[in-house]
């Protein structure tokens, strides 16, 4: 049997992304997947979302694994390897991560992000030995991808190690749901709540423009518009263009009539926040910083991108 652990120095770098592409991949290969998850807290969300993917057996509180010590982790994993042909791990990189990679005889994947440069990073790679299979870059701007692919060639080759991909950054795998930015700004979903599960991959704040309504809202598609809930002109032209969902700031009561009855005729779901434009913005931008990877409907991009981007061969 086979062990991936997959690792990163930061959060939200990207580790629970590359190990649902890399688990698609092997499955639709003909390989049982199981997966683990070394986390310092009880947040089992990346877990119950990799179970309902790979269609584990294992209860989800069985996937998460206190990191640190490894023989427990070793111990946990050879539980959920029963009938599996590949493991995968997902922790941090911390002062255990050496030990955990010898104890578990792993293939150690580190995933690095375009904003933390490797310039500090070859020593990391050494300390895992031949243990050490490779580096990938994640969340590169599409314009900086083949001066990053450079750079990251460049650094890895004095440490004497493989870049297995360099993955741009991407809008839809950066997406969060309707629900999810109710969620997040403290909302309340006031119509269409069938459609909480939708992808939002834009945004757009209703503010004063030169430009009409129309052509404002226009400019961006699958969308959330976040918009005064005085202003119901605003709210009715970002209703006629592709919007996600409406974002009231600025107000604790429902929108006019006119807005609900169109609202409710295209589907559009209305999130009434109660808080302030800046606030709802700044949790927004929070909130998009943190995203996970937890909706299936990305999978088949994120397969696409891998495909393009990712050594497979050479992991799998």
């Amino acid at each position: 049997m086979d062990t991936l652990y997959v690792i990163a120095r930061e959060e939200a770098a990207g580790k629970t992304t590359i190990c649902a592409g890399l688990a698609r991949h092997l499955v639709d290969n003909g390989r049982k997947v199981g997966f683990v998850k070394l986390t310092s807290n009880a947040d089992n969300h990346d877990a119950v979302f990799m179970k309902q993917l790979l269609n584990l057996t294992e209860d989800s509180a069985s996937l998460c694994v206190a990191d640190g010590d490894p023989p427990v982790v070793k111990e946990a994993c050879n539980r959920v390897a029963q009938g599996k042909h590949v493991m995968m791990v997902e922790g941090k990189r911390n002062k255990s991560s050496i030990e955990i990679a010898r104890a578990l005889n792993a293939s150690v994947i580190m995933i690095e992000t375009y904003a933390q440069p490797l310039s500090g990073a070859p020593g990391n790679y050494r300390e895992f030995g031949t243990n050490f299979a490779g580096v990938v870059i994640n969340k590169v701007p599409v314009s900086q991808l083949e001066r990053v692919r450079d750079e990251a060639l460049a650094s890895a080759s004095q440490a004497g190690a493989s870049v297995l991909g360099v993955i741009p950054e991407d809008r839809t795998l950066s997406s969060v749901t309707v629900g999810e930015l109710a969620e997040c700004t403290g909302g309340r979903i006031l119509n269409n709540t069938e459609k909480a599960a939708d992808l939002v991959e834009n945004y757009l704040l209703g503010a004063m423009v030169v430009d009409s309504g129309l052509l404002y809202f226009g400019r961006k598609n699958n969308k959330a518009a976040i918009i005064k809930g005085n202003r119901p002109d605003m709210q009715l032209a970002a209703l006629e263009t592709s919007t996600r969902c409406l974002l009231l700031s600025d107000s604790s009561e429902p929108p006019m009539h006119s807005v609900q009855q169109k609202a409710e005729s295209k589907g559009i779901p209305i999130i009434l926040t109660g808080r302030d434009t800046n606030s709802v913005v700044t949790t927004l931008e929070d909130c998009i910083g943190k995203t996970r990877f937890s909706q299936e409907k990305k999978l088949s991009r994120l397969s696409e991108i891998l495909q393009q981007h990712l050594n497979l061969q050479a992991i799998t």
